[in-house]
């Protein structure tokens, strides 16, 4: 099986000019919401039956969606939100590697300390130990071990529970 690797991925573009929906939030109804509703019963976050009615649980729902991918968790499902309903992959993350520091890195950390690989501190800071861990991680996760935290890793995070 080939192991995928970060360091050689092409960025492509994010944006889907195809998928053009209209910006939903609580309150809301109608066909796009049951669209929604559905996407979201097929990622696992929802499990009501689609009724057209963006209430609560839908909310809830769409939050848990956004954590799930690394997306603003607002419950308000605007283009970035519905173009990975539809792809299922982590949009617009950053690059990180050993150096890198930030936010983006703290949810790395506590991504990696969610699932046991991590065990150092939260801090923001892509060290020796993240590197270590990133890397155990993605030996386990069959991706090429090199320590870059891409859109091949980001996935794999997008799959374990945090």
């Amino acid at each position: 099986m080939k192991a995928f690797s970060d360091k050689n991925y092409t960025p492509q573009p994010t944006g889907d000019a195809r998928i053009k929906k209209p910006i939903l939030r609580r309150g809301a109804s109608g066909s796009a919401v049951v669209e929604l509703q559905k996407l979201l019963i097929h990622w696992e976050v929802l499990s009501t039956s689609p009724d057209g009615l963006f209430d609560k649980k839908v909310e809830a729902a769409v939050k848990a969606f956004q954590h799930r991918f690394f997306l603003k968790e607002d419950g308000i499902v605007e283009s970035l939100t519905w173009q990975v309903l539809y792809t299922g992959v982590p949009l617009n993350m950053p690059i990180l590697q050993r150096g890198s520091q930030g936010e983006a890195v703290i949810t790395l950390q506590t991504v990696l300390q969610g699932v046991s690989f991590f065990r150092g501190e939260i801090n923001g800071k892509f060290d020796l130990d993240t590197d270590a861990s990133v890397r155990s991680f993605q030996k386990r996760y069959g991706l090429v071990p090199d320590g870059i935290v891409g859109p091949y890793t980001w996935l794999a995070l997008s799959k374990v529970p945090h």
